[in-house]
């Protein structure tokens, strides 16, 4: 059977609600917040891993950066590639798994948002994204990662709660916790006109020392932690877990 992260039906039918007009509109303030933690120049090249559908690889490559969008999705891909065909941007799209992509000593930054790290049922493939990561940095490389921490979800934890999204569609999602609150079940029921479609995954929830720990074992330092892409505390009032991680000068 195949898992979720590597069923396609599971990333085209959540696209709308994931990727939303709205949250497309978000981007350009988001990659601003980026840019500012990053402390990049036009033309460093940038990593977004995994890129979805393109948001902020599309608007980094608008900026003058040379990204490298990678996703397992395809149709994600095909989205991104048609966009960037209708604005002339010059991304390299490249489908593959994060656990296999690896180049190593290629970028001066690699982005990682949206809750997109933890999906692996065997915490070693964390592991080993992370190692990818440090390797694909230049010495003095940054990675940003960008996701819903634990503190957070506890202070915010619902069983069930529904969303309508831009288009319309009903979204209804029950949450089950593991006992030792490391790794959260999600159940999706979407629900449009006289369609009703049921998705369920589930991913691994980092504390903030738990993600600074696995990201020191592999190299990282230092590693940093905000509560927000704005550089907030990452406190009591912390929105998202944001970590700016840098490979030493040096290291290969």
């Amino acid at each position: 059977m195949t898992v979720w992260h590597d069923n396609d039906t599971f990333w085209v039918d959540t696209a709308s609600f994931m990727f939303s007009p709205s949250r497309w509109e978000q981007t350009p303030a988001e990659v601003d917040h980026m840019l500012e933690l990053l402390k990049l120049s036009p033309g460093d090249a940038v990593l977004d891993l995994p890129c979805g559908p393109g948001r902020h690889s599309l608007e980094l490559a608008r900026r003058g950066f040379k990204v490298t969008g990678v996703d397992r999705t395809s149709q994600y891909l095909v989205w991104a590639r048609q966009k960037a065909d209708a604005e002339a941007l010059g991304v390299e799209w490249v489908e593959a798994d994060m656990r296999s992509f690896r180049r190593p000593g290629a970028y001066s930054a690699i982005v990682n948002l949206l809750t997109s790290f933890g999906y692996f049922e065997d915490q070693a493939d964390d592991c080993r994204v992370a190692e990818h990561f440090f390797a694909g940095l230049q010495p003095g490389g940054q990675l940003l990662m960008e996701m819903m921490g634990k503190e957070c979800l506890a202070r915010i934890f619902r069983e069930r709660d529904w969303h309508q999204a831009d288009d319309g569609t009903l979204w209804l999602e029950e949450r089950k916790l593991s006992p030792d609150w490391g790794w959260v079940d999600v159940h999706w029921i979407s629900i449009r006109d006289s369609q009703r479609r049921e998705h369920r995954f589930g991913h691994r929830l980092y504390a903030a020392t738990e993600l600074v720990a696995l990201l020191r074992e592999v190299g990282f330092d230092p590693v940093t932690v905000f509560g927000s892409l704005e550089g907030e505390p990452y406190d009591h009032n912390a929105k998202r877990l944001v970590l700016l991680a840098r490979k030493p000068e040096g290291e290969m």
